[in-house]
């Protein structure tokens, strides 16, 4: 993969859809941040269905703290592993109205801190409520990016930092939603739907399906 078929491919992506956005439902950066939270090992229509709900009673630190953690865990209980995350979205909270006066800082060391925060949810919160040129390597950006051969990595962390350098400038803060929408939708893991990518001809997957 050299960098003349990386510029097509993100080109491509870029020309099919210029303004890409997480399927995540937020209104605020707070909203996205318990979104992304309770995402963790669920889907984003799993998330949505609950939160629906949730943020129309709740949507700020302080109304959820209001509820309690048992208030929270019955609007997310349909999520999976929604007991720890309610616990750890409730303390999240805590220290949102304790040390950040009730805002989502904007800060990769502040938002790890968090409890249920790790580097790819802060890495989401950054790129998408603040539009850091961050990207966020799950599940679905991995499988592409090493099915591709377009940024090969062992670990999530190496698939980050190969496409943080691979990425130019003006591609980086929408290639995390152009990838992980191509991984969701046309590479999907088990039998990827090759004969309708719009990259087909410049990936170096050499299993291709019809």
């Amino acid at each position: 993969m050299n960098k003349a078929k990386r510029l097509e491919i993100l080109t491509r992506l870029r020309d099919a859809n210029p303004h890409p956005t997480t399927e995540l439902k937020f209104s605020s950066p707070f909203e996205l941040l318990v979104a992304v939270t309770l995402s963790a090992q669920a889907t984003d229509v799993s998330v949505n269905k609950a939160t629906d709900k949730l943020f129309p009673v709740a949507n700020t630190p302080e109304a959820i703290v209001a509820l309690g953690v048992d208030g929270l865990r019955d609007y997310i209980k349909t999520i999976g592993l929604f007991n720890s995350k309610a616990q750890n979205v409730f303390k999240l909270c805590q220290i949102l109205i304790e040390q950040h006066n009730s805002e989502v800082p904007e800060s990769r060391e502040a938002l790890e801190a968090l409890p249920g925060v790790g580097r790819k949810t802060a890495n989401v919160v950054l790129n998408t409520a603040f539009g850091w040129p961050t990207i966020a390597v799950d599940t679905h950006i991995y499988r592409v990016s090493n099915r591709t051969k377009f940024a090969m990595g062992k670990t999530v962390e190496k698939v980050e930092e190969k496409l943080l350098k691979v990425v130019p400038r003006e591609f980086k803060v929408d290639v995390h939603h152009w990838l992980i929408l191509h991984g969701r939708y046309t590479c999907i893991a088990r039998k990827p739907r090759c004969g309708s990518c719009i990259i087909e001809d410049l990936c170096e997957f050499k299993d291709k399906t019809d």
